[in-house]
């Protein structure tokens, strides 16, 4: 199915050609364009997303309207909203495309069958989770201890090629300061 997919496991797992059919199995491609929305709020969701190319955004809209960005997904990273999803409850979030993108998703009773019968994707599964769990922690400890300046050279320096695939004006948001701002900060480096 996806040479994408199947090189992302074995970072973690070891797979055989008959196993990894039967995983691909589980997983259904969908195909976005630039501004789509993949997940909008108050929507239950029932599948996470495997990127295998383009760039899609996360986002959070307070009750006065405002946007936060709180993630990004490019190619070989999941997205969600994973609140949602677990916990069967309808999302909070938005999440749409950047860039025309291609996934695969799964649904969750897939994924509970997948890793029911097999321990490496259940092992697959529990070391991604706890990937991004602490990469969440990372962003928020981010966003409450360092300056503007050390947000913006922590991300240039993780996800340079994050950086050339977005605007500034999404970068500032990202990073909770103004458009100017981050021109200045830019500007020095």
């Amino acid at each position: 199915m996806s040479f994408e997919l199947k090189t992302h496991l074995e970072e973690i797992i070891s797979l055989t050609d008959q196993e990894f059919e039967h995983i691909a199995a589980h997983f259904k491609p969908k195909m976005l364009k630039k501004h789509q929305y993949l997940i909008q709020e108050d929507e239950f969701v029932n599948h996470i997303y495997f990127v295998v190319k383009g760039l899609l955004k996360a986002t959070f809209t307070d009750a006065n309207g405002k946007e936060y960005i709180i993630q990004f997904a490019m190619e070989n990273w999941w997205l969600s909203d994973f609140r949602a999803f677990y916990g069967r409850v309808k999302s909070i979030t938005n999440i749409s495309c950047l860039e025309n993108s291609e996934l695969l998703s799964i649904s969750k009773d897939n994924l509970d069958q997948l890793c029911s019968e097999s321990h490496k994707m259940e092992h697959f599964f529990r070391i991604k989770n706890s990937l991004g769990y602490v990469a969440l922690q990372q962003r928020i400890l981010s966003l409450l201890t360092t300056s503007p300046k050390e947000r913006f050279e922590q991300l240039a320096q993780q996800y340079p090629q994050l950086m050339q695939r977005l605007s500034k004006t999404i970068i500032a948001a990202y990073l909770g300061i103004s458009r100017e701002t981050l021109s200045r900060l830019s500007a020095k480096t």
